[in-house]
């Protein structure tokens, strides 16, 4: 062997022992220890940012290497701006999660405005869940049941008209026949309770129900306020008894477009990780969730500060998200008409008309 194959040789030999060296794969520890993980979440306010923090602080010792972890907000385009960076920009290394919209999966196959991602290659970790959301009537309007509202005029309070309180009775009108004029133009979900204390409206949809157990403690037990129907899949989120808009259908078909509009109340509060996140971390973050979500400190932390806690692991909120996009595109189409208002609005008029954003405004005569 000339010198010079020699030291080609042995150069060789020591390439190799590096890239044996340099390839030992580093455990999930070894990564973690050190870093800073972020949880993006995609409000700027409210439980969403609560629960973010809350789970910034408790998660990490959960996690290999025990990272430091952020939140960061990150709002804008109804969840989607988050949704698309997580999809897009996020680092895949596993040092970046989201709190995400549960409305981001029928956004995605229904307006789908926005949307640079796919829902279903996202590596989801679980949820915090929510409550079901109610639809409670004021005892003074005289109904008990679904089928009382087909009979009577219901006047129920309204925000935006993207929101719960106009989509559900929307969706009911046109499917069941039931007869809710929605009074929009409320500025928040407060002033439509404050509303109904007045005897302006009588109805509220879309009432998240541990929110409402914690306003208004007595509405039911005294008879001052009934549930009509609860939005989910499972009443281990909401009271026994209250039948759920699924079983609201008069035939399979109504059922598949209810489950479909039930779906996004089911995910809850969900987290993800983007695409690409290798799989011994994705693996450690997921056990790290399951064994956060039963940690008492954990626990009781949600508790004092009033936020809902119903767990759902990694699995069931694929398969939700798998069912929510693989919904076939005419049940879609069905689902979508039924969402569309048909002169049931009038918009109440406040000191900001911005907020009004269906029906004639009123307007002053002029004196003189």
């Amino acid at each position: 062997m000339t010198f010079a194959r020699s030291i080609a040789a042995l150069a060789a030999i020591g390439i190799v022992s590096a890239g044996v060296t340099s390839a030992r794969a580093e455990t999930v520890e070894e990564f973690f220890k050190g870093k800073t993980s972020t949880i993006i979440v995609s409000t700027g306010a409210g439980s969403y940012i609560a629960i973010a923090q809350t789970i910034a602080k408790k998660y990490p010792k959960f996690i290999p290497g025990t990272p430091t972890m952020i939140a960061k907000a990150m709002p804008g385009a109804g969840h989607v701006n988050a949704t698309n960076f997580m999809y897009n920009n996020a680092p895949k290394d596993g040092t970046y999660i989201a709190s995400i919209g549960n409305s981001i999966p029928q956004h995605e196959v229904t307006d789908g405005k926005g949307v640079r991602f796919e829902s279903v290659k996202f590596n989801w970790i679980g949820s915090t869940g929510i409550s079901n959301l109610m639809t409670v009537v004021m005892g003074t309007a005289g109904v008990k049941t679904i089928e009382d509202t087909k009979k009577k005029e219901i006047l129920s309070g309204g925000t935006g008209a993207g929101s719960g309180t106009v989509l559900y009775p929307t969706i009911l009108n046109n499917m069941l026949g039931t007869k809710f004029k929605i009074i929009i133009g409320y500025r928040s979900a407060g002033d439509i309770d404050l509303a109904m204390e007045r005897g302006e409206v009588q109805a509220r949809h879309g009432y998240s129900f541990g929110s409402f157990d914690r306003s208004h403690p007595d509405w039911i037990k005294s008879g001052k306020a009934v549930f009509l129907y609860q939005v989910g899949l499972s009443d281990r989120m909401g009271p026994k008894g209250v039948p759920l808009m699924i079983d609201l259908a008069q035939n399979p078909e109504q059922k598949d477009i209810l489950r479909f509009f039930s779906r996004t109340v089911a995910l809850g509060r969900p987290y993800l990780a983007p695409p690409g996140v290798p799989a011994d971390r994705l693996a450690a973050l997921r056990t790290g969730w399951t064994n956060l979500m039963k940690d008492k400190d954990f626990v009781d932390e949600m508790n004092r500060l009033n936020l809902d806690l119903f767990p759902q692991d990694w699995q069931e909120v694929t398969e939700n998200v798998a069912a929510l996009v693989s919904t076939p595109k005419p049940l879609i189409a069905k689902a979508m008409a039924v969402m569309e208002r048909k002169g049931t609005v009038d918009c109440k008029v406040f000191s900001n008309p911005k907020n009004c954003s269906s029906g004639k405004k009123k307007r002053k005569k002029k004196e003189g």
